[in-house]
């Protein structure tokens, strides 16, 4: 099972990286929010709306 099972969905930002796969390592209850891995290592701290499941 590979662990990128997300898919970078916005093009407003990060416009290269939409539709690649990426992880998210953590999400938080209040504000939205998430922290999410690509699979070339780059983190970014974004809302959850950004991601979508595979």
């Amino acid at each position: 099972m590979n662990p990128f099972d997300h898919t970078w969905y916005w093009r407003c930002r990060l416009p290269e990286r939409k539709g690649q796969r990426c992880r998210v390592l953590i999400r938080t209850r209040a504000g939205n929010s998430c922290l999410v891995e690509f699979e070339d290592g780059f983190l970014v701290v974004t809302s959850r709306f950004a991601v979508r499941r595979k």
